[in-house]
C-alpha cells in the first residue's frame, strides 16, 4: 500500500439496496457474498420508511418527516412514517448482527448525504428545502448527529467491524448546476454555491472522526475533485457513465490516494459477461491514462453499477457473487 492511502479497501463491495424485504435473506446474501466487505442492506421493496430518503429521514435528530402523495415532507413530531423508518432500519441492524458475529473487518453502512437529502424533502410550502438556505444548513446539521448516533449503534452491535460510511448523493451534480426543479415543475432552484456545497459535506463526513467515507453518484458528471476536496476517502460510481473528459479529474483522485468504487456490472436483470470482461473499461482507462497496473488492486474496488432494488433476487445474488471474481481477475491480471 502506498503512503498516501492509510485505508486500504476490500476489493469489492455492494452498494446497499437490496431485492425482497426479507431482512434476514438479505442479510445472509450480502455477507456470504462478501465476506472482508458486507453491507448494511436496504430494502426499498417494503414500502415507505425502506426506500433511500425513508431510512434517513428516520434517523434525523430533532427533525421528522411524513409521506405526502407528492414525496417526503418535513413535519413538527415523529409520526407512524418515521416510526416505521426507524423499525425496518432496526430490522435490518438485527439481521446484519446476527450475521455478523464476531466479525473482524470492513463494514459499510449507507445514508442519504445532505444535498440530495435536501432536493428531495419538502418544506411545509410544498417546495424543497433545497431553496431554502436555513432549512438546508439544518438539515445538514440534524443528518449530522443522526449519523453520529447511527455509527455508534453499529459499532455497539458490530464490535470487531472497521465502519465505513457511504453518503448517497445522485443528485449532487443537479444541486450544483442549478437542475433541481421547483414543485410545479416549470422552473429550477438556483445553483448552490461550490464552496457552500462543498463546506456542507466536509462537515457531514467529519462526524466519521478518522473512519472512511465513501460518496456514491450513479448520475453523470459526478464532481470528483469537489469531494476529494470535502475530504471522502472513495468515490462510488457507475463506471458506463464516465466519458473522457472525467479523465483528467480520476487520474488526479488516484493519485492523491482517493479509491475508486467502479460499478461496472448492471444492477438490473440480464445476461452477465465473464468476470474479466466487466472490468475490461477499467483496465483500458488505466493505459489512457497511463497510471501504473501495479496500482489498480490498491486503487479500485469493483461494484454493481447502481442499487440493486430493481433486481429479481436471483440475478442480485449473481452480481454480488460476479463483483468478487471481476475484482480477483483484476487483482491477478492488471495488464
Amino acid at each position: 500500500m502506498s503512503e498516501n492511502r492509510p485505508f486500504a479497501f476490500a476489493p469489492a463491495t455492494g452498494i446497499g439496496s437490496m431485492p425482497g424485504g426479507d431482512a434476514r435473506e438479505a442479510a445472509k446474501t450480502v455477507t456470504g457474498s462478501f465476506e472482508d466487505f458486507p453491507f448494511l442492506a436496504e430494502q426499498p421493496a417494503r414500502g415507505p420508511g425502506a426506500d433511500m430518503i425513508g431510512r434517513t429521514t428516520g434517523m434525523l435528530v430533532e427533525l421528522y418527516a411524513r409521506v405526502e402523495p407528492s414525496g417526503w415532507r418535513i413535519g413538527d413530531r415523529p409520526g407512524r412514517d418515521t416510526k416505521r423508518a426507524r423499525s425496518w432500519l432496526g430490522e435490518d441492524l438485527d439481521a446484519l448482527e446476527e450475521f455478523t458475529q464476531d466479525y473482524q473487518g470492513q463494514l459499510k453502512v449507507q445514508a442519504v448525504g445532505p444535498w440530495t437529502l435536501a432536493a428531495a424533502l419538502e418544506l411545509k410550502n410544498g417546495e424543497s428545502a433545497l431553496g431554502d438556505p436555513g432549512a438546508s444548513r439544518d438539515l445538514a446539521a440534524s443528518l449530522a448527529e443522526g449519523l453520529r448516533q447511527h455509527l455508534a449503534e453499529v459499532h455497539r452491535r458490530v464490535p470487531g467491524a472497521q465502519i465505513v460510511l457511504q453518503l448517497d448523493e445522485p443528485s449532487l451534480t443537479a444541486v450544483l448546476r442549478g437542475q433541481v426543479r421547483t414543485a410545479s415543475g416549470y422552473r429550477t432552484y438556483r445553483a448552490v454555491d461550490r464552496q457552500l456545497v462543498e463546506a456542507t459535506l466536509r462537515d457531514v463526513v467529519g462526524v466519521h472522526g478518522d473512519g472512511p467515507v465513501v460518496v456514491h453518484s450513479c448520475a453523470p458528471d459526478v464532481p470528483f475533485a469537489l469531494l476529494r476536496r470535502a475530504g471522502v476517502a472513495a468515490i462510488s460510481f457507475d463506471f458506463s457513465l464516465l466519458t473522457e473528459r472525467d479523465d483528467d479529474a480520476i487520474g488526479e483522485a488516484v493519485e492523491s490516494g482517493t479509491r475508486l468504487f467502479a460499478g461496472v456490472v448492471p444492477g438490473t436483470d440480464g445476461p452477465l459477461s465473464d468476470p474479466a470482461g466487466s472490468v475490461m473499461g477499467v483496465r483500458t482507462l488505466w493505459r489512457r491514462l497511463g497510471l501504473s497496473p501495479g496500482l489498480l488492486a490498491e486503487a479500485v474496488t469493483i461494484t454493481p453499477s447502481c442499487g440493486l432494488a430493481g433486481a429479481s433476487p436471483e440475478y442480485a445474488r449473481k452480481v454480488l457473487a460476479h463483483c468478487v471474481r471481476a475484482a480477483r481477475s483484476l487483482a491477478d491480471n492488471p495488464e
